[in-house]
C-alpha cells in the first residue's frame, strides 16, 4: 500500500512537472524529487527483501530444529541403557 501511495505521488510530481511547461528550474526540482522518491523506494524495497530473507532463514533454522526433536523422539530405544539393564536382570534372574 506504501508503494502505490509513493508511486501516486511520484507521479503527481511529474504531471505537476509537466504543467509547469518550460520552467527549467521547476522541471529540474520535480525531476530531482522523483528521483528522491525512486531513490527511497528503491532502499525500502532492498529492506524488505532483507527482513524477507532472514526470516525465511530463522523459519528454515526452526524447522530444521524441530525435525532434530522429532527424529530425537522417534528412535528406538533398543540400545537404552534401561533396556539392557533390564535384560541383564531378566539373565541373572534365570541363572540357578
Amino acid at each position: 500500500m506504501k508503494k502505490v501511495i509513493a508511486l501516486s505521488a511520484l507521479l503527481a510530481l511529474g504531471a505537476l512537472g509537466m504543467a509547469c511547461g518550460d520552467a527549467g528550474t521547476a522541471n529540474n526540482a520535480a525531476a530531482n524529487a522523483n528521483k528522491a522518491v525512486a531513490n527511497a523506494l528503491n532502499t525500502a524495497n532492498a529492506a524488505v527483501a532483507n527482513a524477507t530473507n532472514q526470516m525465511a532463514n530463522a523459519a528454515n533454522q526452526i524447522a530444521n530444529a524441530a525435525n532434530t526433536v522429532a527424529n530425537a523422539v522417534n528412535k528406538p530405544a533398543t540400545n537404552a541403557p534401561a533396556t539392557n539393564a533390564n535384560a541383564n536382570a531378566n539373565a541373572n534372574a534365570k541363572k540357578p
